[in-house]
């Protein structure tokens, strides 16, 4: 998808740039958090999205879809963050909030497990490739369905198949080959 420049005065692309966060923050953070786990790290990718979009010195049409630009820009700013390994350590009350909350019917094991599961899924995630990753994460994290997810990337359909067949196959291994290793200490 290739975004052409626009002209335009920076205090008009200002008021374009508050307009798109105020319509889009919350898609945003969402698909940050998901691919995080941590609001903190949802936050800095969030901050990072837009921050690419006022840095730049001309305001970009990002029709047909706004909405897909920037879930794909969280995506890539998640995936970054995740490779990066500078991801926050601590745990925000946020994020222990659900914890505390927690089921009573759900041992702590369990709940450490289904923590350690989520990790898992994020780290075999950031190891696929970049168009892989995106697409796994528009269709399993976002639900977005391949006719969908072909659009807003532009391909076609039997790409957005195929590259998901085997990004699960691969995930499928990561996640298999830890639990074995798991279950046998």
């Amino acid at each position: 998808m290739h975004i052409a420049p626009l002209p335009a005065p920076r205090s008009e692309a200002t008021g374009d740039l508050e307009k798109l966060f105020r319509e889009h923050y919350d898609q945003v953070f969402r698909v940050a958090y998901r691919m995080t786990g941590s609001v903190s790290d949802a936050e800095d990718v969030l901050q990072t999205v837009f921050l690419r979009l006022a840095r730049r010195e001309e305001i970009y049409d990002l029709s047909p879809s706004p909405a897909s630009y920037l879930i794909r820009a969280a995506i890539n700013a998640s995936l970054d963050l995740l490779r990066s390994g500078s991801r926050t350590k601590s745990v925000s009350l946020e994020d222990a909030a659900p914890l505390l909350a927690a089921s009573p019917a759900l041992s702590p094991e369990a709940q450490h497990e289904d923590r350690e599961m989520r990790e898992l899924i994020r780290r075999a995630i950031s190891r696929l490739g970049a168009s892989a990753a995106e697409m796994f994460v528009l269709r399993y994290l976002e639900g977005y369905d391949n006719r969908e997810i072909a659009l807003m990337l532009g391909t076609s359909q039997t790409v957005v198949a195929v590259v998901l067949h085997r990004a699960r196959g691969r995930m499928r291994k990561e996640i298999g080959e830890f639990l074995e290793k798991h279950h046998e200490a």
